[in-house]
């Protein structure tokens, strides 16, 4: 069955939710732009066809044929996804991870904390974005320092809560980006 306004009064009240995020972050712009290739016909028609409400749709397209096309298109245009950041490494000849620059990192944990709220509703805790990524292991696929930031920052919503870490995050600029990473 599709669900065309289920679908995008899901991705809307996300973007919404990852505007505010970006605004406490210190990067409105970047929550403007965020995942407006959703909208896309690649990515709406797939997201309506598979729109659960408690997940991403991409996960129950990737579950019927082993790939999600919508996803393919999603990741390579939008620059807070890790997945976005890999190259041929000149060493090795394969595709390994690159370090996300700082905006996109801020995106990044701005977009995790927004999908949990969207997807568990009610049932959403500071813990819940933290526990995601532990969950699924991502931390492999992602370059060293961007997954250790990431999981800092997760770790101070889980421990600290949100009006800590959003204005810890905010402070994090190009200048002292150094010693975030360590």
């Amino acid at each position: 069955m599709l669900h065309p306004i289920r679908h995008f009064i899901t991705i809307t009240r996300h973007r919404n939710k990852v505007f505010a995020h970006c605004i406490r972050c210190g990067i409105p712009m970047r929550g403007f732009l965020h995942d407006l290739s959703k909208y896309s016909p690649q990515e709406f028609i797939a997201g309506m066809r598979f729109w659960q409400g408690i997940r991403s749709p991409n996960e129950k397209e990737r579950e019927l044929y082993g790939y999600s096309p919508a996803w393919m298109h999603h990741k390579g245009r939008n620059k807070h996804h890790f997945e976005y950041w890999t190259d041929v490494s000149v060493v090795t000849n394969r595709y390994e991870p690159v370090e996300m620059p700082l905006p996109f990192l801020k995106e990044m944990f701005c977009d995790r904390v927004a999908a949990c709220k969207i997807y568990k509703g009610k049932d959403y805790t500071d813990d819940a974005a933290l526990a995601y990524f532990l969950r699924t292991r991502v931390r492999d696929k992602m370059h060293e320092r961007t997954a250790f930031v990431l999981e800092k920052w997760l770790r101070m919503l889980a421990e600290e809560g949100e009006e800590k870490t959003f204005a810890h995050i905010r402070q994090v600029t190009e200048k002292n980006w150094e010693e975030e990473k360590k």
